[in-house]
């Protein structure tokens, strides 16, 4: 386990995450003289939704005053990969690879990052030796927001339900030099935005399984993805709070 959080549960890595620790017309005919005029358009109707710049993302990422019971702070030059240096052995797999590693699945015209850590909650009466272990063993969540011109968001979430049922038996990851294989991706439930897809993610990580949870969801031409990892090998639940934080966020 060497790779780094940058891809995210698939490929997670335990130097990765103890860093992360101590630091998101309709259609009519009119006459014109005889003649028929020309139909109006969907297209034509309504102008294409246009994508939101880096800076105005910014405004709408969950921030630490957003989330008490987490550690958030923007992600480092060295987690953010280009959605070119991830790459799967199956074509249709390749949305879920990225939204797992910091990447906006699809074509964003603009994408920002945070880390979010789980606090543990204090126990005066826990051994401190097991409460430093259950801190490793905190979900680590990777958000990512981005937003695209017309229908760009749309078709991205698209593909990423199509990933769900073509990549449910697994498949393989290629990152940085490492091969991850995934071998479950199973559906999850998550209600957030106009439409959300949420996955739980099983890879293999030297004969021992790992647990991850992804979700994905959309609001306007703006879609987050939120992927979290524990060091502990598995996240147990997706992260309630910090999807509904980053839901009323985006309105």
């Amino acid at each position: 386990m060497r790779t780094s959080v940058r891809t995210a549960a698939a490929v997670a890595s335990a130097a990765s995450l103890a860093l992360l620790l101590t630091a998101c017309g309709g259609d009519g005919k009119g006459e014109e003289k005889g003649k028929d005029a020309a139909k109006p358009s969907a297209t034509s109707a309504a102008p294409a939704a246009k994508a939101l710049s880096a800076a105005e993302l910014e405004k709408l990422v969950v921030e630490q005053a957003d989330l008490k019971a987490h550690k958030v702070q923007k992600a480092e030059a060295g987690d953010v990969v280009k959605s070119g240096d991830v790459a799967t052995d199956k074509a249709a797999c390749k949305p879920i690879a990225d939204a797992m590693s910091f990447i906006a699945p699809g074509s964003p015209a603009a994408t920002v990052q945070r880390k979010a850590v789980a606090i543990p909650e204090k126990n005066a009466t826990q051994d401190p030796t097991d409460a430093a272990i259950g801190a490793l063993g905190a979900p680590v969540t990777a958000v990512t927001l981005g937003s695209y011109d017309g229908a760009g968001a749309q078709d991205a979430l698209a593909l990423l339900k199509t990933a769900g049922t073509e990549c449910a038996g697994g498949f393989t990851v290629k990152s940085g030099g490492e091969q991850t294989k995934v071998s479950k991706v199973a559906p999850d439930t998550v209600t957030a935005g106009e439409e959300a897809v949420a996955f739980t993610v099983t890879s293999d990580m030297e004969g021992t399984p790992f647990i991850s949870k992804l979700v994905v969801f959309r609001k306007g031409n703006n879609l987050a993805a939120l992927s979290t990892i524990s060091l502990a090998g598995e996240v147990k639940e997706q992260p309630k709070v910090l999807i509904d934080a980053q839901a009323a966020k985006l309105g």
